[in-house]
């Protein structure tokens, strides 16, 4: 769906009519560095990375604007719970300030028309789901753990026992750290890779890694559900956070987020 509203980076997503999805990058808002990129002011969305919660507030209200509706986040916890959100949180999400978190957990879900829901990630895997036809939406953080724990799945049932239909549904997974760049122990490899076999990756560098996006792929077709994947790495690509960039250079970064709602 197109939007005449702007904001620096934003990549749209296609996943129906009466849907509107995409994901944000590092640019665009209103923080310095270290919660920036080399485009300019950063649009860090995240509360828990010592940003000034002022500005934070004002980058979200951006990409509310973007969005055209209030966009609700989780405190987010690497599990697999899922939050259902509704008319009260679409109520509570459009106060000036936003409020700072829907509860916790690593997955949203509505039926609610105008309310965006947001997955924050600086590595993870952001996930969008849409059924359009059942007019339901849902988001995913999907890092290491939430692939074992399977909160791919858990946002699928959360949508199923909303009306949707994996047939149906539409997902969107976002840019992440890639298995060229995402280094782990042998042990955690193999650990990760025996339950989801498409995670298994090897590094530049030739040492054990993990593909946490094409992990979700599979999870996702294994459920009749087809993804478009956007192919771009966290750890690569300068205009988009990264947690382990940042470790590696000794400081912190920003999060950017899939936002989705229905319209």
């Amino acid at each position: 769906m197109s939007d005449t509203r702007t904001l620096a980076g934003v990549h749209p997503v296609d996943l129906g009519d009466g849907v509107h999805a995409f994901f944000t990058t590092g640019a665009g808002g209103v923080s310095p560095a270290p919660w920036a990129t080399a485009a300019g002011s950063g649009l860090n969305l995240g509360l828990n990375v010592s940003d000034d919660a002022a500005r934070v507030a004002v980058n979200r209200s951006l990409a509310a604007e973007r969005l055209g509706a209030p966009v609700a986040f989780a405190t987010q916890v690497h599990g697999d719970t899922v939050i259902e959100l509704g008319a009260a949180e679409r109520v509570r999400w459009a106060a000036h300030p936003p409020p700072g978190s829907a509860g916790e957990g690593d997955a949203l879900v509505t039926a609610e028309r105008g309310l965006g829901l947001g997955v924050l990630v600086a590595d993870c895997v952001p996930v969008l789901l849409a059924d359009p036809e059942a007019r339901v939406v849902a988001v995913a953080h999907a890092g290491r753990k939430g692939v074992l724990a399977g909160v791919v799945h858990r946002a699928l049932d959360a949508l199923v026992a909303r009306g949707a239909d994996p047939a149906r549904v539409r997902a969107a997974v976002g840019p992440a750290v890639c298995g060229r760049c995402y280094e782990v122990p042998a042990a955690m490899r193999d650990e990760v890779a025996a339950a989801v076999p498409e995670t298994f990756a090897t590094t530049r560098a030739g040492t054990p890694g993990l593909d946490l996006p094409s992990g979700v792929v599979a999870q996702l077709a294994a459920r009749g559900v087809a993804a478009t994947r956007v192919e771009r790495c966290t750890f690569e690509d300068p205009d988009l956070f990264s947690h382990r960039r940042a470790v590696a250079a000794g400081t912190t970064t920003g999060r950017q987020a899939g936002i989705i709602a229905l319209v």
